[in-house]
């Protein structure tokens, strides 16, 4: 029980890996705020959430809601005022992935990509971050960023960019927040199996390619995510601020 009876946000919670980050802190004694897209679809993957995170003795309440509309980001903040009486973990999670070559990439996928990954995240970020400093007791929060931040893809020239944002976004949080107890990391996951990929990775050439290049062998699985977004939400973590955690199975390190 690492974050008993904190209050916790998760964005992109419906499924994939802030659904998987979401139900940890669940079992680790958090009451959490699922954050998704609102259409009917995430509607009943987060109602279906509620039930599994009820079913652990937790508190869980859905909100719906673009995150690319800068106004997501204070429902969300309110949303946990309202239902738990204040924030002190918020996961900014939800992002897309579009796979598109770059020399003919449409305007509008561009600016989706920019407005729902980096612009989405900056402002729910903001709103979190207002009401933990308001609060006066500190808290955290995680971005979960990307492998991507740090390398190149030739068919992700509008998602890498945002990556690296958000990874340069939680330095400097880490600095801003600081003297108000808040401590900002990034997650930064590898190939991880999940619907945001599950297209590029059905060409099954690729997918071996991928994993051979994995020196653990296998793709990740949004539950490798968790256990890191408990531990840098925790106590445990405690003078852990501004830091990035690669969870990518040894790929970034593996030059062979």
């Amino acid at each position: 029980m690492l974050l008993k009876d904190k209050r916790a946000i998760v964005t992109g919670a419906s499924r994939g890996i802030g659904r998987a980050i979401a139900l940890e802190y669940a079992r680790q004694g958090a009451n959490v705020v699922i954050g998704h897209p609102g259409n009917d679809t995430s509607k009943e993957e987060a109602a279906s959430l509620i039930t599994e995170i009820e079913a652990l003795g937790r508190l869980a309440v859905e909100q719906g809601g673009d995150i690319s509309d800068p106004d997501t980001g204070e429902a969300l903040a309110q949303k946990a005022v309202d239902s738990f009486g204040g924030i002190d973990i918020f996961v900014s999670n939800a992002g897309i992935c579009p796979f598109h070559a770059f020399l003919d990439m449409p305007r509008e996928t561009y600016l989706r990509t920019i407005n729902t990954n980096l612009n989405g995240a900056y402002f729910a970020t903001l709103a979190a971050a207002r009401r933990m400093a308001d609060q006066g007791c500190g808290g955290t929060i995680i971005a979960v960023s990307s492998i991507s931040a740090l390398v190149g893809g030739g068919n992700q020239t509008h998602y890498t960019p945002t990556k690296a944002g958000l990874l340069s976004l939680m330095n400097s949080c880490a600095i801003a927040l600081a003297p108000y107890g808040i401590r900002c990391n990034a997650l930064l996951p590898g190939t991880i199996a999940t619907d945001i990929n599950k297209d590029d990775l059905s060409d099954e050439k690729k997918r071996q390619r991928m994993i051979e290049r994995i020196p653990l062998g296998r793709l990740g699985r949004p539950e490798d995510l968790a256990g890191p977004a408990v531990f840098l939400a925790s106590k445990m973590a405690q003078y852990v601020t501004g830091a990035s955690l690669l969870v990518d199975g040894g790929a970034f390190v593996n030059l062979q």
